[in-house]
């Protein structure tokens, strides 16, 4: 095999392995929930973005006829899908639930309709959708933001997770290649928040480690 095929493959292989690693994070939640039949310590908003997240760039790679997007996508889709319905059955809020998984699946719908039947130009289409997609997903990587700040504030990394920073870095610059690699801008420039973000989280672990953030704690009481 050529070098340039086997950098292609690896640069395939390495988009799919670490994204779907992210997105079975979330079975640790589901393990949580099944195992005390509750949502107490599990977020339900994050499980709600990614689904649009994933939905979004599973049409642009529809669209796109790309298969490498169409399978992680779907894939994502399906379990963000797995990860709400568990929620949903034990969650004792069922209604905020409902109405925010409803605002969703409205808003989905009018998306589709605008980009279906209000864009016919499927070039058109094509840059709308993918300018949909990179924003929403550089939102996604700026959301955490505020936690970052409340790291500096407090001097303690216990609310961030190490692994899931390693992770973000991993896919995010396997997009990022990805994106170079077909000069697809869409794809490129939408996760290069995920490895700027990823590198400041790395810089807080050093700046404050776990020893010195217990030690912190213990000054605070």
């Amino acid at each position: 095999m050529e070098a340039g095929g086997l950098l292609d493959s690896f640069i395939y292989g390495a988009c799919v392995v670490f994204t779907l690693g992210m997105f079975s994070a979330g079975l640790s939640d589901l393990r949580h929930m099944r195992m005390t039949r509750s949502v107490d310590n599990v977020q339900f908003l994050p499980f709600l973005t990614t689904e649009v997240n994933n939905l979004g760039w599973l049409s642009y790679g529809a669209l796109k006829g790309d298969g490498i997007l169409i399978v992680v996508n779907a894939v994502g889709a399906a379990l963000q899908t797995l990860y709400i319905l568990a929620y949903l059955h034990y969650c004792p809020r069922k209604r905020v639930v409902l109405l925010q998984t409803a605002t969703l699946l409205g808003v989905l719908l009018l998306g589709y309709g605008y980009f279906w039947l209000l864009v016919p130009d499927p070039e058109g289409r094509l840059q709308q959708l993918g300018l949909f997609c990179s924003v929403f997903t550089i939102s996604m990587y700026l959301s955490p933001l505020a936690d970052l700040a409340k790291v500096i504030q407090t001097k303690s990394t216990q609310c961030l997770s190490y692994p899931l920073t390693i992770a973000t870095l991993l896919t995010s610059a396997s997009w990022c290649l990805y994106g170079f690699q077909l000069r697809d801008p869409y794809i490129m420039v939408s996760n290069f928040p995920g490895i700027v973000t990823s590198f400041i989280r790395f810089w807080l672990f050093w700046k404050y480690p776990q020893e010195q953030d217990r030690n912190y704690r213990l000054l605070q009481t």
